[in-house]
């Protein structure tokens, strides 16, 4: 009876090897492909396995830990954001996942955004550890760059790479660090006679610019009206400061009433540059504000198109106005 039951046992467990070298050998085809997978560090075979089920990757999930677990790699796991184009088998899987065959995440930082925007976007982003979750702007400021007082305008609006699951604080400090390298080298290779004695100034002027104008050939112009503002002490009345300075109150569309109300950004009230950016500058932006062209212009008007009529006088810039904004002729 003794000899049976071992015999039984032997069986079973020879039983069990076989079905569980064709488990791990035996790739399951998902209803649709490519999958993508997210793995965060820090999460478990388990749950990394019943994600895999969920994508139809795999069967049993908890066979899949005790195969992890037999072949010593249950601890192994990489975070990573991982695409996978075919079906392949739980030991193919185990493989990937353990020994790091990632695909890059990608995350575009849109020139124009401002922090807020740009927070938004990292925090409801899944491929990203969220280290930065219940910190305020001036935490995550402090983390990344404790000199700086203000968030706005100090990150380079770019395309980023990164492994999944990798900190928002170090997406944060990479895109502060190539601001400050590019900002540099525009400021190293500035025109002379510009009125700016910071290159901070300089970046605050090209976040205005940015916001002003879409297209890249009128930058200079936009930069040359606003700098020959500076020149003679006339306000800069630029509407994107305001609607800046409003915050949440803006409601799309600025009444006469928000151009009267003083707030720090109001450049119609103030004389000056606004106290700190509005936006993400890109790098023709700064350019622009460093190699202005050279014009005489105070004063555009957007024509349509996307693009503006500049003027030397207000005269001149009224006839614009009511040729363009009011008679809406081309």
């Amino acid at each position: 009876m003794i000899k049976l039951s071992g015999c039984l046992l032997l069986l079973t467990m020879v039983a069990g090897v076989v079905w569980l070298s064709w488990y791990g050998s035996r790739p399951v085809v998902p209803a649709r492909l490519p999958v993508d997978l997210s793995i965060l560090s820090g999460n478990s075979l388990k749950a990394v396995a019943h994600n895999l089920e969920a994508k139809g990757m795999i069967e049993y999930p908890l066979v899949f830990v005790a195969l992890g677990r037999i072949l010593g790699q249950a601890n192994k796991i990489k975070a990573g954001n991982y695409l996978f184009n075919k079906p392949l088998s739980p030991y193919r899987l185990l493989d990937k996942i353990t020994s790091g065959e990632t695909q890059l995440s990608k995350l575009t930082l849109v020139e124009g955004w401002t922090f807020r925007q740009m927070r938004t976007e990292l925090d409801g982003r899944a491929d990203v550890r969220h280290d930065t979750k219940g910190m305020t702007d001036a935490a995550i400021l402090k983390a990344v760059a404790p000199r700086e007082s203000h968030p706005e305008g100090l990150f380079f609006p770019d395309t980023y790479y990164f492994d999944g699951g990798d900190s928002d604080l170090n997406i944060y400090r990479r895109a502060y660090d190539l601001m400050r390298k590019r900002l540099a080298a525009a400021w190293q290779g500035r025109a002379s006679g510009l009125p700016y004695v910071t290159p901070y100034q300089a970046l605050t002027m090209a976040s205005i610019v940015e916001k002003e104008t879409g297209t890249p050939d009128e930058r200079p112009l936009i930069a040359a009206v606003f700098l020959n503002r500076l020149r003679i002490d006339m306000p800069l009345q630029t509407d994107p400061t305001v609607i800046y300075g409003l915050g949440d109150r803006y409601d799309g569309n600025i009444h006469k009433t928000d151009l009267e109300n003083d707030t720090p950004y109001n450049t119609y009230t103030r004389r000056g540059l606004p106290p700190t950016p509005i936006a993400l500058p890109s790098e023709l932006a700064m350019v622009a504000v460093l190699h202005p062209a050279t014009s005489k212009a105070l004063y555009f008007v957007a024509k349509g198109g996307g693009r503006h009529q500049f003027s030397n006088t207000l005269d001149e810039h009224n006839r614009a106005v009511y040729r363009y904004q009011i008679k809406g002729g081309a």
